[in-house]
């Protein structure tokens, strides 16, 4: 078994059995669970590297790589945000983790939506930071023609490609992986203001103010929450939002100190 390459308090690791897939998962600290969702094209390392050892000094920190990602093998299924949902509880259930918050970086907040909306029961408060969206408008267009140009050599050597040849069982399927992503962005659906609206689980939505999502749609999110209201005169909403200054997509996971501080705050507050 490959050894971490990020600081924690690494408490167990290893592979589970799940749904055809052997899902690699870590666990660092003790206390209320807390599950990390990796964006993509990233491992453990590259979106939280940065937060877990602070993040494993208050809660018992779970964490995974989906499938074909990081230390996760791929299997001869296309890329789905509803499959990975599927994949992430299935997980839980077989480590006993009837509850937990959630953070997800990017991809893996949509995957914690969907966990949310489908299992709310599970799922306690949500994080979503990064890319925070739930319909495809809400991202700047140039960010869809980029994506459609993008050959998957063009990462080659990036410090995604690198994490992946850290850690991968079989590196040479690095190509495989963002040609599968390329598939998986264009098969994304987006969901109703309704279905939105409907979410349980308190949620704090973090983008940067320099983010792949336009700032405006991730305030039409907070408002659904709940959001948009005069906190003094009805008090604080459930929901919380937060905008980084100075902040793009991939940088935001480096703003240690800020999410730390913001994502702490929001889980030790009473529901």
């Amino acid at each position: 078994m490959s050894t971490p390459n990020h600081p924690g308090t690494l408490v167990e690791s290893g592979y589970a059995p799940v749904n055809g897939l052997e899902m690699y998962y870590e666990i660092h600290g003790s206390g209320q669970p807390l599950v990390l969702l990796h964006g993509n094209l990233s491992t453990i390392e590259t979106s939280f590297g940065k937060v877990l050892r602070e993040l494993s000094s208050t809660f018992r920190v779970i964490a995974l790589e989906q499938q074909g990602h990081g230390h996760t093998a791929d299997i001869e299924r296309p890329f789905s945000i509803g499959q990975w949902a599927q994949d992430t509880t299935a997980l839980l259930r077989y480590l006993f983790i009837k509850q937990a918050n959630f953070f997800g970086y990017s991809s893996g907040g949509a995957v914690a939506l969907e966990i949310a909306l489908r299992e709310p029961a599970l799922v306690c408060k949500l994080v979503w930071a990064g890319g925070t969206s739930y319909q495809r408008d809400g991202l700047y267009p140039e960010l869809s023609r980029g994506s459609e140009r993008m050959k998957p050599e063009d990462l080659d050597g990036s410090p995604f490609h690198q994490a992946y040849l850290r850690v991968a069982p079989h590196p040479e399927q690095w190509h495989r992986l963002v040609a599968k992503l390329g598939e998986f962005d264009h098969s994304i659906e987006d969901r109703s203001c309704e279905e939105f609206a409907s979410l349980q689980a308190p949620a704090l939505l973090i983008i940067g103010d320099s983010d792949i999502v336009r700032p405006e749609h991730t305030v039409e999110m907070f408002r659904l929450l709940g959001g948009g209201v005069i906190g003094d005169l009805v008090g604080v909403p459930r929901s919380q939002l937060a905008v980084l200054p100075g902040t793009t997509h991939v940088t935001l996971v480096d703003r240690a100190e800020w999410l730390i501080s913001m994502i702490t705050e929001f889980l030790d507050t009473p529901k």
